[in-house]
């Protein structure tokens, strides 16, 4: 079972909130409008992908992270340097 399966429909919901903020976005650009209020809302979408990723890793790391850790050996270890890999990429972003 999928650690966010429970939430995926609001994660689609939030996604979907900042395809459209993107679209917006886009058409901001494509109209000229002022660059700062163009940079805020790119701000914007990166603080909402943030947080969907954050919740992402939260849920993976209380449903298949702990998982691994009850089964143990060669699980485990690949579980853990998966989610320390996609901690440390969310930290370079």
């Amino acid at each position: 079972m999928v650690g966010y399966s429970s939430t995926k429909d609001d994660h689609l919901t939030r996604l979907r909130r900042i395809e459209g903020q993107v679209r917006g976005i886009a058409r901001m650009v494509d109209e000229d409008k002022y660059c700062i209020d163009i940079l805020t809302q790119v701000s914007a979408v990166n603080r909402a992908l943030q947080s969907v990723a954050l919740g992402l890793l939260d849920e993976h790391m209380s449903h298949c992270l702990v998982d691994a850790a009850r089964t143990g050996g060669e699980e485990q270890d690949a579980k853990l340097k998966e989610a320390s890999e996609a901690i440390a990429r969310l930290v370079r972003s």
